[in-house]
């Protein structure tokens, strides 16, 4: 278990918009995005500009004081920092685990010349995660790029499927795209020991708090969108987040309320949806053809029709990154659509604060759902559960076969429990309905 806990870890680490019409507020962040460029590469700033400059430092800005035991390690922290892992016993461990063919002393003399978070993912995370992508079989395709423009931060909000590889991918696309990679928002539930929070914060990982009670889940929240406001209005970095706490294991996307509230925090001296829009907020549509953890998904929803109670342990989370990361994906599709800035200008003034975030979480699940990449399997998976043929024409009855042959064998991975005929229909039933909800929800939103 250690080689795929240090693996999943270690991995979790355009073109102009459509209309050529920018508003103010993305102006805006254009110019601190270009003149902390200009300062990073020690150019001199227009005359005019620069009175401003003092507003705008380089990757290394300081990060105030109450986002310090969050945010990522900043490069001027990050040579000590990794001196002191590297040293760690338990990361040398785990290291040996998962590179048995490999010298530590050889790792670690990498890691030690390396002297920022973007040499990390470079020369580290980019070719670790193209081997994974090589050994899995795993097919990584793109749409809309033309929607992101390289001159603009972003909070990129995606639908989630996999523990690990969602942001993972995401970064190593944004690489190879010709951008930085993005923060990742990382739940401090998997951190439970210092170094892997330590590694994590290397790999430009932002902690969000959870498991508080009621008082310090508020204070939690405001200080987690304040750091996300900075590190997108002052760093000038994109971030990734999950549009809701946890997996979706249904595949029904539906963006969570409380994360909406919680984006809003992070400036609450402007209204609800101008807050927001410093945020740059750009849905992705991720897109899985096969989800090698159903079959765990499905046994989820089992244990805990048959016990209310039912929790899952820390090693399910494991089992799942690990399947995760080793399991036949095919292809997964990443669309990139629109910053929502210009549908949230369209929400009413006055509006009640319940009906706004209503508006918003609609506004990020109708983007999520026009453009997922539509898979024969979610064809095959619909028909199924409807009993009808309605799309028999997109797929052969030899694929339809073999499909439910797929799911046959993937349930038959649940060893650890004895199944019963209603058992083995439920879990079937349940993995047609990750596949098919896809699709119901891309016809709905398409009509």
């Amino acid at each position: 278990m250690g080689l795929f806990r240090f693996a999943s870890l270690l991995i979790t680490l355009t073109k102009k918009p459509k209309s050529s019409k920018k508003s103010a507020f993305f102006k805006k962040n254009i110019y601190i995005c270009r003149l902390r460029e200009k300062i990073q590469n020690r150019e001199e700033p227009e005359s005019s500009l620069q009175h401003q400059t003092t507003m705008i430092e380089n990757e290394n800005i300081p990060i105030p004081l109450e986002y310090q035991d969050i945010c990522p390690i900043p490069d001027k922290d990050f040579q000590t920092a990794m001196t002191i892992l590297v040293q760690e016993p338990g990361f040398q461990n785990i290291v040996s685990l998962a590179l048995p063919n490999y010298k530590y002393s050889q790792l670690k003399r990498v890691l030690l010349g390396l002297n920022s978070k973007h040499e990390f993912q470079v020369k580290v995370m980019r070719p670790f995660m193209e081997g994974v992508m090589a050994k899995t079989g795993t097919r990584l395709t793109t749409s809309g790029e033309e929607n992101l423009d390289k001159e603009l931060p972003y909070t990129f909000v995606t639908n989630h499927r996999d523990i690990v590889l969602d942001s993972a991918q995401l970064s190593y696309l944004l690489l190879k795209g010709g951008r930085d990679a993005c923060e990742i928002a990382i739940g401090n539930n998997l951190l439970i020991y210092d170094w892997i929070t330590k590694l994590v914060r290397l790999n430009k990982s932002f902690i969000v708090k959870r498991n508080l009670g009621r008082i310090q889940t508020l204070a939690a929240a405001v200080q987690l969108s304040g750091y996300m406001h900075f590190a997108v209005q002052q760093k000038c970095a994109s971030l990734w987040i999950a549009q809701r706490e946890g997996r979706c294991k249904d595949s029904n996307d539906r963006t969570q309320e409380s994360l909406i509230k919680m984006l809003a925090y992070g400036n609450r001296d402007k209204p609800f949806v101008e807050s927001l829009k410093e945020l740059n907020i750009a849905p992705i549509s991720i897109s899985y053809e096969y989800d090698p953890n159903d079959y765990l998904k499905a046994k989820q929803f089992l244990c805990k029709s048959k016990n209310p109670n039912w929790r899952k342990s820390p090693d399910d989370d494991l089992i799942s990154m690990k399947t995760g990361i080793t399991g036949h994906k095919g292809e997964v599709h990443y669309a990139f659509t629109p910053c929502i800035n210009e549908e949230l200008d369209n929400i009413p003034e006055g509006l009640d604060k319940f009906l706004e975030v209503d508006r918003v979480c609609a506004i990020i699940d109708h983007a999520i759902h026009q453009n997922y990449k539509i898979f024969k399997t979610n064809y095959i998976a619909h028909d199924i559960l409807f009993d009808d043929k309605h799309f028999a024409d997109k797929y052969t009855q030899e694929e339809r076969e073999a499909f439910e042959q797929y799911l046959s064998s993937q349930i038959d991975k649940t060893e650890d429990l004895k199944l019963s005929e209603a058992d083995r229909f439920y879990m079937y039933n349940k993995m047609l309905q990750m596949y098919s909800n896809p699709l119901s929800n891309y016809l709905e939103a398409t009509k």
